[in-house]
């Protein structure tokens, strides 16, 4: 019985392959070159295929944090913005606020930001890497500001540090400048954000 159901499929699979090479016959075809439309459709546009989607990050390219004066004890710091590689960014206005508990977390806004000024704020981030940004004499618990960048893939993280952002004491003129350079930087992130409606 095995013997003959073998045979059965050798048969079938034989007249299956002759009848696909006489039907593959390349004299009884005539072939339209690639680069005409049939005539049916010359008359309408091609139409444009979509753009695969990149897959979205997982981590932020952009961070900003702004620790407050006095906030040493809280364990619920949250950045108040992040910047994701394709522009999408997530805004926590109240990240940064006393009167937020700390077993709540910060309200969320999706947003955008543009991607000149991503561009434009990484050339100065990278830039501001290089220099020295001081410790005011009077450090204390005066608060910090901090940027994060983390590409991907990772390599190239940056971060930078401006301890009592709002003091200026015993710094030099150079310092001084690198602060300001931070702040506008840290602001223009800030400023560019655009809520989803």
């Amino acid at each position: 019985m095995r013997r003959t159901i073998s045979a059965l499929l050798v048969l079938a699979m034989t007249f299956t392959a002759g009848w696909g090479v006489a039907a593959a016959d390349p004299a009884a075809e005539t072939h339209t070159p690639a680069t005409e439309n049939p005539p049916a459709l010359a008359a309408h546009p091609p139409i444009p295929l979509p753009q695969p989607t990149p897959a979205r990050s997982a981590v932020a390219l952009l961070t900003l944090t702004t620790l407050p004066a006095g906030w040493q004890e809280r364990m619920d710091l949250r950045p108040v913005l992040e910047v994701y590689a394709d522009g999408r960014a997530i805004r926590k206005p109240d990240a940064v606020a006393p009167e937020r508990d700390p077993n709540t977390p910060p309200r969320q806004v999706d947003g955008s930001v543009r991607r000149e000024v991503v561009d434009a704020a990484l050339a100065e981030i990278t830039a501001l890497s290089t220099v020295d940004l001081g410790i005011p004499a009077s450090a204390g618990d005066g608060g910090s500001q901090i940027i994060d960048v983390m590409p991907e893939p990772p390599g190239q993280d940056l971060h930078l540090i401006v301890y009592v952002p709002d003091s200026t004491e015993g710094l030099t003129a150079d310092q001084q400048n690198a602060r300001k350079r931070f702040a506008d930087v840290y602001r223009s992130l800030l400023d560019a954000f655009v809520a989803d409606r």
